[in-house]
C-alpha cells in the first residue's frame, strides 16, 4: 500500500486506514481525529438518534476539513431519516453494514456519495458489488461488536474476497499496527480498517471504565457469542456469562433478545458499568496496552508499515 492506492484515491485520503465506525465510541471528536491525521474517520450512526447524527455531522465539518464517512447499520429502525440526512449535510462518504446493500446504494451514490459495505463473506461481497458499491470492508471474525456467524477469519476471508471482486478491498477484524497492516495487503487488501485500537484511544466516546479493561484484558477474554441471534464479540464479565449460561440451557432467541435488551451496548461502553453492560471489542484487544491519541495510532500504524515493507520487499518507493 503505497499513500496512492485504490482506498486512498477513491476516499481522497493520504493512508489507506479507516477508523470503524463504532458504536458508543465513534462520535465526531474520534472520527475528525482521525480524519485529520490522514486517515478516514468514521462516525458511528448505530448508537445515534437521527438529531443525534446531524449534531455529529455538523461538529465533525467544523473540526475538519478532510473527508469523513459516517456508518449506517441498514437494520436501524429510522434508517430513512438516517439516510436522508447524510444526503442533506453532504457528506462524502457512507459505510453500510448489517442488510441489503442494494436498497440505499443508488439513492447514495445518486447524490454523489461514496459507498463502502460491511461483509463477513465472499458471498455478500459479491452481492455488494453487484449492488454497485465502491469498496467492500473483509470483516474476520476476529473483530469487536457484530460479526459473521461463518467465523471466517481475516487470514481466511481477505484472499477469498480479494478474488471473488473487483472493487478496492479493505481488510478489518485483528487489524491493530503497521504488522498487520502489511500482512492484509500481501492478503490482497488494499486499505485497511482499524476498530478496538481505536474504540480506547483518547478521542473515543466510550467511558473511561471500558477503555481501561479493554487495555487490561488479556489473551482469550473475549469470545463470539449469541449466534443464534446477532452473533457479537464481547468481553467476558457477569453479563456475558449469564449469555452463555442462558445458551447452555437452550434459551430461545426471543429469551436471548430479552435478556439483551435495548441498552446493554451502552451501559456497557457508554456508561461504564462493567457488570451489566455488553463490552464488544475485538480479540486483538489483547495486544492494545495503552490509551493513546488518535493521531499517534496512524502515525505508529503507517511508520511501523513503511519500515517492514521496506525491509521485507526492498521497496524504496513508500512515502513516509
Amino acid at each position: 500500500m503505497h499513500n496512492q492506492n485504490p482506498v486512498t484515491t477513491l476516499f481522497s485520503i493520504k493512508y489507506p486506514i479507516v477508523q470503524a465506525g463504532m458504536v458508543w465510541c465513534s462520535g465526531w471528536r474520534l472520527a475528525s481525529a482521525v480524519s485529520n491525521a490522514g486517515g478516514l474517520g468514521i462516525i458511528g450512526a448505530g448508537s445515534m438518534y437521527p438529531g443525534t447524527l446531524r449534531e455529529h455531522i455538523i461538529k465533525c465539518k467544523a473540526a475538519t476539513n478532510q473527508p469523513f464517512a459516517v456508518n449506517i447499520p441498514l437494520l436501524y429502525p429510522q434508517i430513512d431519516e438516517l439516510i436522508k440526512i447524510v444526503i442533506d449535510e453532504k457528506v462524502p462518504i457512507v459505510f453500510t453494514s448489517a442488510g441489503n446493500p442494494s436498497i440505499w446504494t443508488k439513492s447514495l451514490k445518486d447524490n454523489g456519495i461514496t459507498v463502502v459495505h460491511v461483509v463477513s463473506s465472499v458471498k455478500f461481497a459479491a452481492k455488494a458489488e453487484k449492488a454497485g458499491v465502491d469498496a467492500i470492508v473483509a470483516e474476520g471474525f476476529e473483530a469487536g461488536g457484530h460479526n459473521g456467524r461463518e467465523e471466517t477469519t481475516t487470514l481466511v476471508l481477505i484472499p477469498m474476497v480479494r478474488e471473488a471482486v473487483s472493487i478496492p478491498v479493505i481488510a478489518a477484524g485483528g487489524i491493530v499496527s503497521g504488522r498487520t497492516m502489511l500482512a492484509a495487503e500481501v492478503l490482497g487488501a488494499d486499505g485497511v480498517q482499524v476498530g478496538s485500537r481505536f474504540a480506547v484511544c483518547q478521542e473515543s466516546s466510550a467511558h473511561q471504565n471500558f477503555k481501561n479493561r479493554v487495555v487490561q484484558s488479556v489473551e482469550g477474554e473475549t469470545l463470539l457469542t449469541m449466534k443464534q441471534l446477532t452473533p457479537v464479540r464481547l468481553l467476558k464479565n457477569k453479563f456475558f456469562n449469564r449469555v452463555i449460561e442462558a445458551e447452555k440451557r437452550g434459551a430461545t432467541p426471543l429469551e436471548l433478545a430479552e435478556l439483551l435488551g435495548v441498552r446493554r451496548a451502552k451501559i456497557g461502553i457508554f456508561e461504564g458499568d462493567l457488570d451489566e453492560g455488553e463490552l464488544e471489542i475485538g480479540q486483538v484487544a489483547a495486544a492494545i496496552n495503552r490509551i493513546e491519541p488518535a493521531a499517534h495510532i496512524i502515525e505508529d500504524i503507517w511508520s511501523e508499515y513503511v519500515v517492514l515493507k521496506k525491509l521485507m520487499c526492498g521497496d524504496a518507493n513508500i512515502e513516509n
